[in-house]
């Protein structure tokens, strides 16, 4: 069935009456909009967690109207649980050893994090962390963590929005240039949309509540005095605060680097504790709002724990009969462990063809070219200028999981005039980790990162798109990935 006819039958079922009047008991008592979000067996599991998988609804809650709210709040209900059945949770099981008839599912209902300003609602500061690093600079370690954050709500990060990164150890480093920062500066959030009547949660889906509004929205609304500073022109430098004239810059300064609330400080505790009581590397997801509590302080919120996959930390060395083989690539930038040694098809982007206007056809070329690998059983390196999965096609081609699922190495590369933003934080980073699927960013600027175009122009093309290539070599490439120091090469067998 299609996932309209799907979600059609869901919305048709009816809860029961007990179910029911508890919900309407808790909207009484509720007033703020609400996150409604799935909890399954499988998507929280300790050794294979999944992330985004399933729908999450926002509804406004603000209705004079109890039954209507109440009405509201069943539809999102229904929606996740079909959302279990949807075409892309089937092809991410097909590529995953879960069998979807083993999942079970319950749903967790939340207050969303934030306040009204004008028609609209949502916090200061969203954002996720990891406790492991899988891009550390400079001397900053691995195990100290990482964080992403973003004005509004969260669903800006996990879609691969423009995010601020930042180590919790060292908040005062800028990890990227001053004209990366203003490149990569976040330009728009999210925030529930009080304006929006008869929304239609089946037709528009989990963002139907919501707007993507301007920076400059949230400057009206005075929610950007400590998240916010300003390039200035003539010196060429960042100025933390609003005083001064000129772009705006999203790099929370004022807390991070002048300690108006100690930020870094909470999230290395929270990711040592948290790693500590779950025995494992972990990501958690957490919003802040900067507004003065009852105790005269802002308030911080942990929303949600995910453990990391601890594979990535595993030694492995090089098998001896490769020590000498040609190199396909090399990275310095890798995410993912071990040996993969049953690909021989590599699909990557014509780069003479390549034109960032024009990602979104490249997204109905990749998926058509997936979906023959999908039916032909086989596994293949996806190679690519910018981000993959991003929700912006500026960055990158925004593809979603199961347009690309069976890909089992990912590479994401960097052009002169196309630089490379990684997608860490995005609940599609989250995913290859889990699966373990190779993750490699290729830099220009580094000369150890790599890709011999020579080598992989001269074997068999198996297609040739408008934008991409697909080519087979007579024998499997072998993959070498060693987490714990980020490296990573692809060794080409020689013929006899």
């Amino acid at each position: 069935m299609s996932d309209d006819r799907i979600k059609e039958m869901f919305i048709a079922a009816r809860l029961s009456e007990d179910l029911r009047k508890k919900l309407a008991t808790l909207l009484e008592q509720v007033s703020k909009p609400l996150a409604v979000r799935s909890s399954s067996i499988f998507e929280d599991s300790v050794t294979q967690p999944l992330a985004g998988v399933f729908s999450t609804y926002i509804i406004p809650n603000n209705d004079t109207d109890l039954g209507k709210r109440l009405s509201d709040l069943e539809v999102a209900i229904k929606l996740i649980y079909a959302s279990v059945y949807g075409e892309q949770v089937k092809e991410f099981y097909k590529s995953t050893n879960h069998k979807l008839e083993e999942e079970k599912m319950a749903i967790v209902i939340q207050e969303v994090v934030g306040d009204y300003y004008d028609n609209y609602y949502y916090p200061h500061i969203s954002g996720v962390a990891q406790s492991y690093n899988y891009y550390p600079i400079a001397h900053m370690k691995p195990e100290e963590g990482f964080s992403v954050c973003a004005v509004g709500l969260g669903f800006y990060i996990v879609d691969g929005g423009r995010a601020y990164r930042f180590s919790p150890h060292y908040p005062k480093v800028d990890i990227l240039s001053t004209k990366d920062q203003i490149n990569s500066s976040q330009t728009d959030y999210y925030a529930v949309d009080f304006t929006k009547k008869d929304i239609n949660y089946k037709r528009d889906g989990e963002r139907a509540a919501l707007s993507l509004l301007p920076i400059s929205e949230a400057e009206k609304h005075k929610t950007l005095a400590h998240c916010a500073s300003v390039y200035n022109i003539q010196n060429d430098r960042i100025e933390p605060g609003l005083s001064a004239v000129g772009p705006r810059i999203i790099n929370f300064a004022d807390i991070l680097k002048y300690d108006y609330t100690p930020l870094a400080e909470v999230l290395s505790l929270m990711l040592r504790t948290v790693e500590e009581a779950m025995g494992m590397p972990v990501e958690i997801e957490f919003a802040v709002d900067l507004n003065e509590n009852k105790d005269g302080v802002p308030s911080f919120y942990l929303l949600q724990i995910k453990p990391l996959t601890g594979s990535l930390l595993t030694e492995n060395s090089l098998p001896q009969e490769f020590e000498n083989a040609s190199k396909l690539l090399n990275t310095t930038s890798c995410m993912g462990n071990g040996f993969i040694e049953n690909i021989s098809d590599v699909v990557f982007v014509d780069l003479e063809k390549f034109d960032k206007l024009r990602t979104l056809e490249m997204v109905a070329e990749i998926e058509k070219i997936n979906k023959t690998m999908v039916e032909q059983g086989k596994k293949y390196i996806l190679i690519g200028p910018g981000r993959w999965g991003t929700s912006d096609r500026f960055l990158g081609i925004p593809v979603l999981w199961s347009q690309i699922s069976n890909a089992k190495v990912i590479v994401e590369i960097s052009l002169s005039n196309f630089p490379l933003d990684a997608s860490l934080g995005s609940h599609f980073f989250h995913n290859v980790s889990t699966m373990n699927i190779g993750y490699f960013a290729i830099e220009n600027t580094n000369e150890d990162n790599y890709i011999n175009w020579d080598i992989l122009k001269q074997q068999t093309v198996v297609e040739t798109t408008d934008y991409f290539v697909h080519v087979r070599f007579d024998k499997n490439l072998f993959v070498h990935m060693q987490g714990k120091e980020r490296t990573a090469s692809i060794y080409v067998q020689e013929t006899e």
